[in-house]
């Protein structure tokens, strides 16, 4: 089976790093398991609301940072992060944001573009294990 972005996906892409958005256009082709694009560059005004989740405004924290790899880089012009979920979105279901992963990790493997997950941030290859739980965020690697 063979999954495609859709248009609400692609416009989110917008402004992210054009090596990013390749690994997961191509990963979207070689996924086992649909995903979508839930937010690719964020103002720095969007992140002062999600890092105020969970400290002054209701929900859980989702953010631990002010700086934010989904700003677009002064350097490059471009977001270096996205937030991807399966499709439709199940939060609870941490198989389908690993099969997310193999899919990311083989299309960046193939490019040759490094990335990061957000699930695996020390890159043990044990997500989660460290309390590691931003199983959403994806960013470049450099």
């Amino acid at each position: 089976m063979s999954f495609a972005l859709s248009a609400r996906s692609l416009k989110r892409l917008d402004g992210v790093h054009p090596d990013l958005r390749r690994v997961i256009q191509r990963a979207i082709l070689k996924s086992d398991q649909d995903f979508t694009v839930l937010e690719g560059v964020r103002t720095p005004e969007r992140q002062q609301q999600l890092y105020a989740q969970g400290r002054t405004r209701p929900g859980p924290k989702v953010t631990w940072t002010l700086n934010s790899r989904h700003f677009i880089n002064r350097d490059t012009g471009f977001g270096h992060a996205v937030d991807l979920a399966p499709f439709p979105i199940d939060w609870s279901d941490t198989k389908k944001f690993d099969a997310i992963a193999a899919a990311m990790f083989a299309a960046a493997d193939e490019l040759n573009i490094p990335i990061r997950w957000g699930a695996d941030w020390d890159r043990d290859g044990r997500p989660r294990e460290r309390g590691e739980a931003d199983s959403v965020h994806w960013e470049l690697d450099r």
